[in-house]
């Protein structure tokens, strides 16, 4: 039996499960660092092909798309938007779930 390193199951699990990978990137942006989530973008785009083939359907230069996906990357906001499209994924904000204060409680009940 061949062993894998940890990057290729990973982005094989990416693969096989995209639901499993959305909800990945969900509680990396809302929990993570961003390193992490850089990590796994890179892994996803290993997934998909590699990064010189997310950077093609992304029109972006490969080899700055490899720097951004570093641990040390930042991208622009255009570039992980690119990047998550060419994944088959986009960016959604949401509300933050905040508990309700005891003076918001009562000013609510009021």
């Amino acid at each position: 039996m061949r062993d894998r390193s940890h990057d290729n199951a990973i982005a094989e699990l990416f693969m096989e499960d995209p639901a499993f990978a959305a909800d990945y990137l969900n509680q990396l942006l809302q929990d993570g660092e961003p390193a992490d989530l850089l990590i796994a973008l890179r892994q996803m785009a290993q997934a998909h092909g590699g990064v010189r083939a997310i950077a093609k359907q992304s029109k972006l230069n490969a080899n700055q798309l490899y720097r951004t996906l570093s641990p040390q990357g930042n991208p622009e906001l255009r570039s992980l938007l690119s990047v998550l499209k060419a994944l088959g994924f986009c960016l959604a904000v949401q509300p933050v779930k905040r508990r309700m204060t005891r003076k918001k409680l009562s000013n609510a009940a009021a």
